[in-house]
């Protein structure tokens, strides 16, 4: 990589706007690729509207103890954002009042936040039915100070979701860091022993395939079947269900579509496999995605792009769940990522 692309790599890297004005130039000029509004509009869902809220997501902070190829949020074990008491508190009076019966945590690696036990007991006893965590597998096993989260998760009855990359060792790590599938391995027989992921259990334990490269994920229900027999045949392991995701254009794995030369193919490909069927799927439409700060986002992927909701003082502390009733979504190219194909959300294909 020679320095010019280094640069243009980190300076697209920590400033949104240069990612948003990079995805805006280039292929989808007039003539060219079609934008994402445009595409919408030959279907006549432009704009894109919310449905009814289901779904409260909470970044809970952007620290990690990992740091991998292709996080969209650029966690790591040097990322100080933490989500404060206080916006936690605000969450909890957003929960009650809606009557939100779903959410979802996520960072970084939200165990790592201090009041992370604290916050799903408050929750629970709120009444939040699925209450998911979305656990990268090795903090499970990284620190003795985490290492009674699977007996924490059982009893709390917290729907466990975790990214595995791939059931072999080479394909995980490269993508997540040597050493990786091992202790993820490790994570996830402790979570079996808990009783996750095995039948009539009730407790459920589903995995995360993103591609290792820039390409779209293959049919999920296929790779489920594979991942399954694997993981059992190899490790005598079990998990519920399978969710592929594709990935996005932005942050690290932007820069790294850029510096293999691989953006305009991706984002064609992108284009190519526009699939309408998605777009009445698309998590944005149930979500509301919270930054650490308490910013509000229609997904965690506008989150890090800071395309905040179209309200004024976009806020857990300004606004009602009332206010943000049956607005207009906030879309841009990236929006491809998740209509492509089978489509693509947080839980997995659309279509």
């Amino acid at each position: 990589m020679n320095k010019k692309t280094l640069q243009r790599q980190q300076h697209l890297f920590s400033r949104p706007d240069k990612q948003l004005d990079y995805l805006s130039n280039g292929i989808f000029a007039p003539g060219k690729l079609p934008s994402f509004s445009e595409q919408i509009s030959r279907c006549q869902q432009h704009p894109l509207q919310t449905k009814q809220l289901e779904i409260l997501q909470l970044n809970l902070g952007y620290k990690c103890n990992q740091v991998c190829a292709h996080c969209h949020v650029d966690a790591g074990p040097d990322r100080k954002e933490m989500m404060s008491r206080k916006t936690l508190e605000q969450a909890l009076q957003w929960i009650e009042k809606a009557s939100i019966k779903k959410v979802d945590l996520t960072g970084g690696a939200p165990e790592m936040h201090p009041d992370f036990r604290w916050f799903v007991s408050q929750a629970k006893a709120l009444g939040v039915e699925d209450l998911m965590v979305r656990s990268n597998l090795t903090i499970l096993v990284a620190h003795q100070k985490y290492a009674d989260l699977p007996s924490f998760f059982k009893a709390n009855d917290i729907h466990v979701i975790s990214s595995l990359p791939f059931y072999k060792k080479e394909k995980t790590d490269r993508q997540r860091g040597d050493g990786v599938f091992a202790q993820s391995i490790k994570a996830l027989k402790a979570l079996n022993t808990q009783g996750y992921g095995k039948a009539d259990s009730g407790l459920l334990l589903d995995l995360v395939y993103n591609p290792a490269g820039a390409f779209l994920p293959g049919n999920q229900t296929a790779l489920q079947q594979d991942f399954k027999k694997a993981l059992w045949k190899d490790y005598q392991i079990e998990f519920n269900n399978l969710f592929t995701i594709t990935n996005l254009p932005i942050s690290r794995f932007l820069d790294y579509l850029i510096a293999s030369e691989n953006y305009e193919r991706y984002m064609t490909a992108l284009v190519d496999a526009f699939n309408p069927a998605a777009l009445s799927g698309l998590m944005c439409t149930n979500t509301l995605s919270v930054r650490w700060d308490g910013s509000l986002y229609d997904c965690d992927f506008n989150q890090m792009l800071d395309l905040k909701i179209q309200r004024p003082n976009p806020t857990l502390a300004a606004l009602l769940p009332e206010d943000l009733e049956q607005r207009t979504i906030a879309v841009h190219q990236h929006c491809y990522g998740c209509t492509a194909g089978a489509g693509s959300s947080c839980q997995g294909s659309l279509t």
